[in-house]
């Protein structure tokens, strides 16, 4: 990546960002489109203009690309460049071999992988864990998923679920959740799951956000609602300190921005479980970031993998 630059592609289920990005991470040119604006399953044609016309503008530019990196919503055989069948918010892409289709129509090396683990390869190589040798990404959107970097390199785990930290249970008996299990992590802190908890105590259609604000201006049902996501997330940030005890603890997304107000009330609830030893040698940040970052991960893809297929150290 050094004489050239990546693309960087974050797979949304709402959004599909991309972008071309310089091996510094400065992001040179950015792209964002409905990921189904053409319809249902029109997913991977939404990536293929957006891949043509960063293309055509690195062409313009005189910019050489070393590789294409992409994050989905999922689970992913890196190795492959497969994707798995549970990818639940862009189900047109499931099972489809994207790297080999993507590699073979542009002539470039494409890698694919789960949309947190590139995240946190984009924040260890480029942002809030630059210089980490432990770091811990969780996502909190729609979704809950989290990405391992334990030792400088990418944790994936023997079959690709390293990260699947929105299944950690925290109540045995607790809601239902959308992986078949109970009591999940993800079922108490998602986006998806607050904005439910919103309407059937609320009495009305909001969104996860909404939920938030209407609990800093007074409201009682909402205020109970965000008093369970920062219990439930003090319980689920707790198992990643005591369990891995990273340098750096990231916490990203939609949720994530409507918490940073909170921050130290989160604290607070996760020194309830947490190993008060351990605790203190795990920085716990909340993000506030843009898509810029999720594309930069892109870009921290291509790194990784070149370097580790080829026997260098990631």
């Amino acid at each position: 990546m050094s004489d050239g630059v990546a693309i960087g592609v974050d797979v949304g289920g709402t959004t599909m960002a991309a972008g071309l990005v310089g091996a510094d991470g400065e992001v040179l040119a950015h792209l964002q489109a409905p990921t189904h604006g053409r319809g249902p399953g029109a997913a991977l044609e939404t990536l293929l203009d957006l891949l043509g016309t960063l293309e055509g503008t690195a062409r313009i530019r005189g910019l050489q690309i070393a590789g294409v990196g992409i994050g989905v919503p999922g689970t992913v055989d890196a190795e492959s460049g497969t994707i798995g069948v549970d990818i639940h918010y862009v189900p047109d892409l499931a099972s489809m071999p994207l790297a080999g289709m993507l590699s073979a129509r542009l002539g470039l090396p494409v890698f694919v992988d789960n949309d947190v683990n590139v995240l946190a390869l984009g924040e260890w190589m480029f942002g809030a864990g630059k210089g980490a040798r432990s770091l811990v990404v969780l996502a909190l959107g729609t979704g809950v998923g989290g990405g391992i970097i334990l030792g400088g390199v990418l944790h994936r785990g023997a079959g690709g679920f390293g990260g699947e930290l929105g299944h950690v249970p925290i109540d045995f008996e607790g809601r239902p959740c959308i992986c078949g299990g109970r009591g999940c992590l993800k079922a108490y802190v998602s986006g998806t799951d607050i904005a439910i908890q919103g309407r059937e105590r609320i009495k009305r259609e909001v969104s996860a956000a909404e939920v938030f604000e209407l609990a800093a201006a007074g409201d009682p049902a909402a205020r109970e609602i965000v008093g369970e996501v920062c219990r439930a997330l003090g319980a689920g940030l707790a198992v990643i300190v005591n369990g891995l005890n990273p340098e750096r603890l990231l916490l990203a997304g939609s949720v994530a921005k409507s918490l940073k107000p909170m921050e130290r009330r989160v604290r607070e609830c996760v020194e309830r479980h947490a190993f008060a030893r351990a605790l203190a040698t795990t920085r716990i940040e909340i993000l506030t970031m843009d898509k810029d970052a999720t594309v930069r991960g892109g870009a921290a893809l291509v790194r990784h993998e070149t370097q580790r297929r080829s026997g260098g150290k990631p």
